[in-house]
């Protein structure tokens, strides 16, 4: 095995560069220090310019803000939850009543939420994929 990898280091035998004439790393002399370069429009804290306009908001702030309540955020959990089948190509209420036929015991309240008419009825990934 010593053979081997002997041969190897020969094979692979790497050649340094002497550019420097055996002085060791020398570093370029230039009159700018490079140490912190900062772009000239860089974003600092408190800034905007870093941001999309998607999400500059009308009045100047940014909108981070969720456009889903409480409701849809517990929809959305039933949604990534891939232990009630796929939600691709079937509406919540369907793939519900899926899990409730196959015995999967899906969490009762989503059926309310569903029936109750106020959220949406299409799966968080629908239209995205």
């Amino acid at each position: 095995m010593a053979t081997t990898s002997k041969n190897m280091k020969v094979f692979y035998r790497q050649k340094k560069n002497n550019t420097t004439g055996g002085r060791g790393i020398t570093k370029s002399k230039s009159s700018k220090s490079t140490k912190n370069p900062s772009p000239k429009n860089a974003a600092t804290f408190g800034s905007d310019i870093s941001q999309p306009p998607t999400l500059i908001f009308h009045g100047g702030s940014l909108d981070l803000k969720d456009d889903f309540d409480e409701q849809e955020q517990f929809l959305r959990q039933f949604d990534m939850n891939m232990a009630y089948g796929p939600c691709l190509g079937i509406t919540r209420l369907a793939r519900w009543e899926r899990a409730q036929r196959l015995g999967l015991n899906p969490p009762k309240e989503i059926e309310n939420l569903l029936n109750g008419g106020k959220v949406k009825s299409e799966c968080l990934f629908d239209g995205r994929v």
